[in-house]
């Protein structure tokens, strides 16, 4: 087991050695920003570390940057989160104004949720949104969608099974 660990950490070390200097410009021209860049760069690598599995590849620009491209969607993702977050606590009354931590903490669990639904299929997930945010019944929903009540039904459970999973692990 040692063994194979070590040849992954040399083979992650030569890939880090060999081309993070080119994945951070890289990702400094997608991004227009050199800390974001070191920082998503930085995350391409821990990723790999993570994964435990041997990354011998045959191109390793291409391999590295599929894992960054993934990466920059989820920081824009995150951003369009934040930007929308912040627009709506600007609308707040200061009376009602959050704290830092309390801002910070809705923002993580906005993440959360994001990352949560965007693993269910679009039309799983449209329907748990019509339901949950616009509180729409599921026969509303099967007309909305053009799919049979039965199928709106399925789709809810699955979502509803699905955030539970994760959530809860069970």
């Amino acid at each position: 087991m040692s063994s194979v660990k070590s040849v992954l950490n040399q083979q992650i070390q030569t890939l880090y050695s060999d081309h993070h200097g080119w994945l951070q410009g890289w990702l400094r021209r997608k991004l227009g920003n050199a800390f974001d860049a070191a920082d998503l760069a930085q995350d391409v690598f821990m990723r790999l570390l993570a994964r435990q599995i041997c990354v011998d590849v045959v191109e390793p620009r291409a391999y590295l940057s599929t894992i960054a491209r993934g990466l920059v969607i989820e920081h824009w993702r995150r951003r369009e989160l934040e930007w929308a977050w912040l627009e709506t606590l600007a609308q707040l009354p200061q009376a009602e104004a959050l704290s830092p931590e309390s801002r910070m903490l809705f923002l993580e669990t906005l993440v959360a949720i994001d990352r949560m639904l965007d693993q269910l299929k679009p039309t799983v997930r449209q329907a748990f949104l019509l339901a949950q945010l616009e509180g729409l019944t599921c026969p509303q929903i099967a007309e909305r969608i053009g799919v049979s009540l039965a199928t709106v039904e399925r789709y809810i459970a699955a979502a509803l099974r699905h955030c539970y999973t994760l959530r809860f692990g069970a």
